[in-house]
């Protein structure tokens, strides 16, 4: 708990792009280990793979963006990130709309968003207070607080704008209508957090 914890506080009180993703990286890990506790049975190893498989789809998005930005703004520290970026590139060209979407593919990765919300549902095969804390309070929202950090790229790019409240709205309804579906309490706090 405590290596979650700590990742957690990297992410969210990092100013630097980098260190945001060390401590998405580490928040991502403690998931995997978290959903393979019980690894005797292979249906929680099973989940677990596809958790790390699956995040590990928008992370590997997410980390193409910040090479993107680097190598064309040449700075990952967040507040001099944006001021370069809305500086240097106009509305709805090209590298802001790229970099935004690629950090929208972690943020769906990592927040459960379509298409990568597979892994969310079988993810609370471990411990369940703790699959609570971990997926439902705080790794699903990790993808929000990214989005949220920065925001001017997003303003710098409104088809993928536009796609965040698009994507939001449906996996929302997706979410909502699979949770009324389950029998298992599990699976529908599980849907409830998508």
């Amino acid at each position: 708990m405590n290596l979650f914890v700590a990742s957690m506080l990297v992410l969210v009180l990092a100013d630097n792009l980098l260190l945001l993703y060390l401590g998405w990286e580490g928040v991502g890990l403690c998931s995997y280990l978290l959903i393979g506790f019980w690894y005797r049975d292979p249906a929680n190893g099973l989940a677990a793979r596809k958790a790390f498989v699956v995040t590990r789809a928008g992370d590997t998005a997410m980390s193409i963006g910040l090479f993107l930005l680097f190598n064309h703004l040449g700075t990952l520290p967040i507040q001099p990130l944006m001021a370069r970026a809305a500086a240097a590139w106009p509305v709805g060209s090209a590298l802001p709309i790229a970099a935004s979407a690629l950090l929208l593919g972690g943020a769906l990765g990592k927040s459960a968003q379509l298409p990568l919300q597979t892994w969310l549902p079988d993810a609370m095969a471990g411990p369940t207070p703790v699959s609570a804390l971990i997926h439902a309070a705080t790794m699903v929202t990790a993808g929000v607080y990214l989005i949220v950090r920065t925001h001017v790229l997003y303003q710098l790019a409104p088809p993928v704008h536009t796609a965040v409240a698009v994507i939001g709205a449906l996996t929302l309804l997706l979410a909502s209508f699979s949770a009324l579906n389950q029998t298992d309490l599990k699976r529908i706090l599980a849907y409830s957090t998508i």
